[in-house]
């Protein structure tokens, strides 16, 4: 089976002084190499295949066969790593909690612990006669949570 690891740095290798970064790869035990990336603006085909290139030409098919595939992270799939966060703060994102329900709401801050969305919750105060939308800063650690992913809005 082909080293995680060596994939690894190959990638990082590519990756060096360019706005991309890596948010997922795998290696099965059949040899298919799975490597995700993702750039604030979006990924463009052609550094797929650039750096799908540079992986091929940094491998030896001859020792070892593989699969390579190299994707984008795609818009509407989960965050993956903290950078992901970084890139869509002021957007809107769904947060599947492990506890609770879904909630949609701007996601607002993002640290090495977690993150924080703002939404709009149905609140009932004692004596009012029924409730009425307030803004409420949520706080979620990254543990807790399922999924965040962007949410596309037309």
């Amino acid at each position: 089976m082909i080293d995680k690891q060596v994939v690894a740095n190959i990638v990082a290798e590519w990756l060096a002084g360019k706005d991309y970064f890596l948010t997922d790869l795998t290696i099965s035990a059949d040899n298919r190499i799975v490597v995700e990336i993702d750039h604030k603006d979006g990924v463009w085909i052609d550094d797929c295949v650039e750096l799908s290139r540079y992986i091929e030409s940094r491998l030896n098919r001859d020792e070892q066969d593989f699969e390579l595939e190299v994707g984008s992270a795609g818009i509407g799939q989960p965050f993956k790593v903290v950078r992901q966060y970084e890139n869509h703060l002021g957007d809107t994102v769904e947060v599947a909690p492990k506890k609770g329900r879904k909630y949609v709401g701007t996601l607002t801050a993002v640290d090495a612990e977690g993150f924080n969305v703002e939404v709009e919750q149905k609140v009932k105060n004692e004596g009012d006669k029924r409730p009425h939308l307030e803004l409420l800063d949520m706080r979620f650690a990254f543990d807790e949570v399922y999924t965040v992913k962007y949410v596309i809005q037309f």
